[in-house]
């Protein structure tokens, strides 16, 4: 159902051949949770303005908790719950990239939102990780049982996108999309677009709110 979706929103946003769905694609979400069609309308436009140039492509829409995953030709390998910062904003607090885990003030644990460019690397305490943007220290990881009152597995598992707000900045994924999904995408790196909580789409994608804006008008 959400992948037939996103296929004809595509269809819509003129993306062409290159945004035809892969049978093979991997569709997570809770069953009857449709995707956003800001989300629809942002993939279309990355495909067809080419902004990921050429590279793997993630959209995460914070306040639906979703992550959709497309390969370098634009096609949808796999959709699926994430978990996003428990603080609401889209900022990234100065020098937080220093800071332990514990250390990140409630306010400041936030998932920041925009274009960024990432890829596989190293980390202090983690080994090689997938980096969202080094230098806000936001990367995409398997969820892992971490503090048992967390619950992490089981908000990821659930069907409600509300209690999907509760690491300290990072994506968590389901461990098997993880490793089926996410990481042979993004081995050689890619381009991710994080959905604003408070900002503005023309705040966090000032190109693609241009192009929205000129397509409503029929410039």
């Amino acid at each position: 159902m959400v992948l037939a979706l996103a296929c004809a929103g595509f269809g819509l946003a003129n993306a062409g051949e290159a945004a035809a769905q892969p049978a093979v694609a991997a569709d997570q979400l809770p069953p009857g949770q449709d995707v956003s069609d800001t989300v629809i309308e942002l993939a279309g436009w990355v495909v067809a303005s080419n902004d990921s140039q050429g590279y793997p492509f993630a959209i995460m829409d914070k306040d639906a908790a979703q992550i959709l995953v497309f390969d370098g030709d634009g096609r949808l390998r796999g959709a699926a719950p994430g978990l996003f910062g428990s603080a609401t904003g889209d900022h990234t607090a100065p020098g937080i990239a220093g800071l332990a885990l514990r250390e990140i003030p409630g306010r400041d644990r936030t998932t920041p939102a925009g274009r960024f460019v990432g890829g596989y690397g190293p980390s202090i305490d983690a080994g090689r990780v997938l980096w969202v943007d080094y230098d806000s220290a936001v990367s995409i990881h398997p969820t892992a049982t971490g503090v048992p009152s967390e619950n992490r597995p089981e908000r990821l598992a659930s069907a409600s996108p509300d209690d999907n707000r509760v690491t300290h900045g990072c994506i968590n994924v389901e461990p098997g999309f993880y490793e089926r999904i996410m990481q042979p995408t993004f081995e050689r790196g890619g381009v991710f677009y994080i959905l604003p909580d408070t900002m503005s789409l023309a705040e966090a994608f000032p190109e693609f709110a241009q192009s929205r804006a000129n397509a409503k008008d029929g410039g």
